[in-house]
């Protein structure tokens, strides 16, 4: 494989996906996030919104009322949890898509998955928290209060799930290539630093 691969990981309603969107726009890649969700989960036999669930917390009170499938799962067979099992199949399908071509991957531990991957392009996205309530409030209509709860839960799910499959700290610069700023560096800037990092030998 010769061609490049962008991983995004971001802090909620700092605006790492719009940053995704646009570079595969700009790029002609595709873009995969949710969509790795769905796809595990039909791979799984699961439907979307269970797998959903489980992808959001790695230790989700979901599993607890999960019950054991009489036949073994045909990517993972017997012994593992939902929780497991989704991780281990989008890894599958995240190292599929790698050799297929050119992408951006959102999330998922997509930058964990494809680390030994030479040609990876590995990002963490991050903002102020004045800019990400601000953010999400114009996004789901959100008081400023519900704005600030849903922040700190969804990044706190986020850090569990990965720090918890990875054993590596979520948002540092120890387990990512770089770090960037939105609210330092602006929107279309931040676009431009990882377009030009993408198209360079």
């Amino acid at each position: 494989m010769s061609h490049k691969i962008i991983t995004i990981a971001r802090q909620f309603g700092s605006g790492g996906h719009e940053v995704a969107q646009r570079l595969s726009d700009l790029l002609g890649i595709p873009l995969y996030d949710r969509n790795l969700v769905e796809m595990a989960a039909e791979k799984m036999g699961h439907s979307p919104v269970s797998v959903e669930k489980v992808d959001e917390s790695a230790l989700s009170t979901f599993l607890a009322n999960y019950q054991i499938p009489k036949e073994p799962n045909s990517v993972t067979g017997y012994g593992l949890s939902l929780n497991d099992s989704t991780y281990v199949t989008q890894t599958i399908i995240i190292e599929a898509l790698a050799r297929k071509g050119p992408c951006v991957i959102v999330g998922r531990c997509g930058d964990y998955v494809l680390r030994n991957y030479p040609d990876l392009v590995d990002v963490f996205i991050c903002a102020s928290m004045d800019d990400r309530v601000r953010r999400i409030m114009e996004r789901y209509n959100f008081t400023e209060k519900d704005a600030v709860n849903a922040i700190k839960s969804t990044d706190r799910r986020r850090k569990n799930y990965y720090e918890n499959y990875t054993k590596h700290k979520w948002g540092s610069i120890d387990s990512h290539q770089m770090l960037l700023n939105i609210s330092k560096l602006g929107m279309d800037k931040t676009i431009r630093i990882i377009k030009g990092i993408y198209e360079s030998d």
